[in-house]
């Protein structure tokens, strides 16, 4: 099976948002890398097109939903055209009802992009100012104060999307890159010489109905766990040479007779971390006595490679969703307005707690690693805990204690939040999906999955460092001396935590897996 490089940290200077779908990379581009959003003028044109019908019906004295009625609960009530600017104002206003800490600036503008790439596939009846601003407030680094709480993840994002535009109407609170705190939106925009929009009719419910908070941090989570999946085959393969296993089990022809995609990549990867290792071969004649090795070791490639196949699932599931145009109601490509329920969070909330119970499982496994690591029984001749003075020194003991709470945690985030519902709007929105709060609880977990392989990591150095004179393989001794680099090594004790967060940093970044040398598949 062929091997790929980590992707590099440099990303697309731009990303043009037109009527197509946008990929993950275009996400993480321009929500993390600040990529600038450029508008596709053909996309432009077919959104003007589509706002043609939009303002033909609103002169229609028959009601259509969302254009010359109310919302929800009030969808029945028929409003007059002199009301209906005020309506989408008021709409936008009531609901930017978020409250708790501020969403991550990363997280505001994926949200934003994808509401912006729905804008411009013509099917929500916008005007092309009210596309243009979000692409503007976007390039200017104006990133609107969102808070924690708010969206019940159907009709999708409600609140948080409301925070954003609202800000584009020139109101609310936002940060401003290079600023202090934040700020009044009116002031920033006018800074940026953007003009707040006036909104027309529909564009308030175009701006708020959908899925994009939920979607925008499954996008990054999946980036992001491409990355830590293939670091927890590091720090696997650190942990079979650190604890004289045997990379037998680990053949081709074993995991063919399982043909489960992720786990012949998983495979595939501790062989190739492992290959030419002075520690492997040194205990493989006939004077080893092991039978085989523990589960943690031995089924590694079983674990992360289903957690790799879960992702590929919520990959599919992502890009089907970055090519879709959530809006309610939306424009048909034939010219009709039609009422619909694509707003539902559901496909997305799913595969949000799939991966969260994934990431749980993927940091057990990691977890058991490093303790039998700590565990003179079980550890091969190693001193207890790696201590450097046995009695007087702890040496990673409470490393293993960090892991093990992180643990706990993640077992508990790992209940799924797409299992709940709780009905709104006065019994209108009577199932809603909670997707919002998986995406919330996933990006924890994802930090807890980077510490506690870290650990690993660093308490499998130590204990490669303490085989001398037997040296590791090329690409885990590489990663051994990234971990000295950072001044994880045997020694007396010493201020801990300190050297944990440099390996986090390490495995967070994706140094790690550039120092094991490129060779490891991220799908």
């Amino acid at each position: 099976m062929s091997t790929i490089a980590p992707a590099p940290a440099r990303t697309a200077a731009s990303v043009t948002v037109g009527t197509g779908p946008l990929t993950i990379d275009d996400v993480v581009a321009v929500a993390r890398h600040d990529a600038r959003v450029e508008l596709d003028d053909a996309a432009l044109a077919e959104v003007a097109a589509s706002r043609a019908i939009v303002e033909g019906l609103a002169a229609d004295p028959e009601p259509h939903y969302g254009i010359s009625t109310g919302f929800g609960a009030l969808a029945t009530t028929f409003i007059a055209e002199d009301r209906r600017a005020q309506l989408q104002a008021s709409l936008v206003r009531s609901h930017a009802a978020g409250s708790g800490a501020e969403v991550e600036r990363e997280v505001v503008r994926a949200l934003m992009l994808l509401r912006l790439s729905t804008l411009m596939t013509g099917r929500t009846g916008v005007r092309r100012e009210t596309a243009e601003t979000y692409a503007a407030i976007l390039n200017a680094g104006i990133t609107p104060v969102v808070r924690e709480y708010g969206s019940l993840g159907c009709s999708g994002d409600l609140a948080p999307l409301a925070h954003c535009a609202l800000v584009a109407m020139g109101e609310g609170e936002v940060r401003v890159d290079g600023a202090d705190g934040p700020t009044d939106a009116a002031a920033a925009l006018a800074a940026a010489g953007i003009t707040p929009l006036h909104l027309g009719e529909k564009e308030g419910l175009a701006l708020i109905n959908g899925t994009d908070g939920m979607l925008g941090m499954l996008a990054l989570a999946i980036h992001d766990l491409r990355m830590l999946l293939a670091t927890a085959d590091v720090a696997a393969a650190m942990s079979v040479e650190g604890l004289m296993g045997t990379d037998a089990v680990f053949a081709a022809d074993l995991h063919a007779l399982r043909p489960q995609r992720g786990q012949a990549v998983s495979a595939g990867n501790l062989r190739n971390l492992l290959a030419g290792s002075p520690i492997v071969a040194s205990h493989k004649g006939p004077e080893c006595t092991r039978v085989q090795d523990a589960y943690s070791l031995r089924c590694a490639p079983q674990v992360h490679g289903a957690a790799r196949d879960t992702m590929a699932h919520a990959t599919v599931v992502a890009e089907a969703e970055l090519a879709s145009a959530v809006d309610n109601p939306v424009l048909t490509p034939d010219g009709r307005v039609e009422s619909n329920g694509n707003f539902h969070g559901a496909p997305v909330a799913y595969v949000l707690d799939f991966l969260a119970i994934a990431v749980a499982d993927v940091a057990s496994m990691s977890e058991r690693r490093t303790d039998r690591f700590l565990d003179q029984a079980r550890n091969h001749g190693l001193p207890p805990f790696l201590a450097h003075e046995v009695g007087v020194d702890s040496g990673l003991m409470i490393a293993q204690y960090t892991a093990a709470g992180i643990v706990s945690e993640l077992k508990r985030l790992a209940v799924p939040a797409s299992a709940d519902s709780i009905p709104s709007s006065a019994m209108q929105e009577d199932h809603v999906s909670m997707g919002w709060a998986a995406a919330r609880k996933l990006r924890r977990a994802l930090d807890g999955l980077a510490r506690v392989v870290a650990i690993e990591v660093m308490t499998a150095a130590r204990g490669l460092a303490l085989r001398a004179p037997l040296e590791p393989g090329a690409a885990t001794g590489a990663v051994v001396e990234l971990v000295a680099e950072a001044g994880a090594v045997p020694g007396e004790d010493r201020f801990l935590s300190p050297e944990i967060e440099a390996v986090v940093g390490a495995v967070q970044s994706g140094e790690v897996l550039r120092r094991a040398g490129g060779v490891v598949p991220l799908d």
